[in-house]
């Protein structure tokens, strides 16, 4: 498998954008990132912050958390607008043509681990959704349920992705998820109001986890789509545009969601969040909407992952690859059980956190990437180095400083050293 970037006539993911193909709007970037950002995943974490925290602390920590990690993939999305490139390119820039190959690859296994989540809780949800009707009882419905999706998401992959953003999310399924969550909102409020909503506000958590901890948690969820944005943002007309409108809709996405699953496990406590959800009145058709919309998000890793590959081997195309990365996951959705996801997702804030603190800390203040990608050495050594450091700092800054949480400082850390270490006069 080659590393080197082939010519950019051949290799798309390592080549800018032509001004042609840049239809994106301030709206597509924020009904997409929205889209994104809704899931059953998100509000599954969200649920994991009870009975840890208070009811308040937890909303501080979706508060914060949810600002700062969508302000990040806003700065990464215009990256990559200004110059064009997807997020194989910035790494090329950034680490070196050949080193960044170790970062791209850590991105197509994460994103098949994602794609074969967002299978999973698809297929557990379509599941429950037919147990609930009653039409679905036997055995063989959860296989039929996964391939179901998988042939979904291979349907899509084969089209258009500027199409479907701009026709069939920003147009059909952006109205009907708002509309799901407004009704299961309405629904656990009112809940909430019955128990006493002032003692569920007013709760104290049992401990175990402090705000810094929870903020980690909720950072993590948009740092894990830190590799993806500038594969889409590349297609916008003007990067503040792009910025403010991944921003402005990931980060309302994302409170809500995480504030939906808080809500829920203090009004309906249980370990399965699709029975809570499908419990309140209407659910069964707002979580199937929600489940819909979920769709998007396995496209996404899938289309992100197609296009990381085919920066490494650009003999495929981003749709062949797009329809392997498909059916990886799908397999991998059939054989392997749902895990816990906090793990997971803290294992990738560890990698990409100060990855993409090195990205921003190098190209964010008008360094011209493409010129910076032409020119690249085969290994920048100190941007590594950084990157390196920056990933111990993240499993090392809660023991040397309890409570102080593991994101932000290793974000600091890899964003200011990469700064001050920047070539000058480019």
């Amino acid at each position: 498998m080659s590393s080197s970037p082939a010519a950019p006539s051949h290799n798309e993911a390592l080549a800018p954008v032509s001004p042609d193909r840049r239809v994106f709007q301030w709206h597509d970037h924020a009904s997409l990132w929205f889209s994104l950002g809704v899931g059953l995943l998100v509000m599954q974490v969200g649920a994991y912050l009870m009975p840890a925290l208070g009811t308040k602390e937890a909303l501080i920590a979706i508060l914060a958390g949810s600002i700062v990690g969508a302000g990040l993939l806003g700065w990464v999305a215009k990256l990559g607008c200004d110059s064009g490139l997807a997020s194989a390119g910035l790494m090329h820039a950034v680490y070196g043509r050949t080193f960044a190959s170790l970062p791209i690859i850590l991105n197509i296994v994460q994103l098949v681990g994602w794609g074969t989540f967002e299978l999973v809780v698809m297929r557990d949800a379509t599941v429950a959704i037919g147990q609930q009707s009653g039409s679905m009882a036997g055995a063989h419905w959860p296989v039929l349920a996964t391939l179901l999706w998988g042939g979904v998401v291979m349907l899509l992959i084969s089209g258009s992705m500027v199409q479907l953003v701009r026709k069939v999310i920003a147009r059909v399924a952006l109205p009907l998820v708002v509309l799901s969550l407004l009704w299961l909102s309405w629904q656990f409020l009112s809940l909430a109001q019955v128990q006493g909503f002032d003692a569920l506000w007013n709760r104290q958590g049992a401990g175990g986890m402090g705000v810094f901890p929870a903020l980690d948690l909720v950072i993590a969820m948009p740092i894990s789509w830190l590799p993806l944005v500038a594969d889409y943002a590349r297609h916008g007309k003007n990067g503040g545009s792009a910025l403010r409108g991944t921003w402005l809709g990931y980060a309302l996405a994302n409170m809500w969601c995480y504030s939906l699953g808080v809500l829920v496990a203090l009004t309906l406590p249980s370990k399965d969040l699709v029975q809570a959800l499908l419990l309140a009145q209407g659910g069964l058709i707002a979580l199937s909407l929600i489940l819909i919309d979920e769709v998007d998000n396995a496209y996404g890793d899938t289309y992100s992952g197609a296009v990381s590959a085919h920066s490494l081997l650009p003999r495929w195309g981003v749709r062949k690859w797009g329809l392997a990365m498909a059916v990886v996951c799908t397999g991998l959705a059939l054989v392997l059980p749902m895990h816990s996801l906090e793990p997971f997702l803290l294992l990738l804030s560890s990698v990409f956190v100060p990855l993409f603190g090195v990205i921003l800390g190098r190209l964010a203040f008008g360094t011209d990437a493409p010129a910076l990608l032409a020119a690249a050495r085969k290994v920048n050594a100190a941007p590594v180095a950084i990157w390196l450091v920056g990933i111990a700092v993240y499993h090392l800054a809660p023991k040397v400083l309890p409570g102080a949480g593991s994101a932000l400082p290793a974000l600091s850390f890899s964003f200011l050293l990469a700064w001050a270490t920047r070539p000058r006069g480019r």
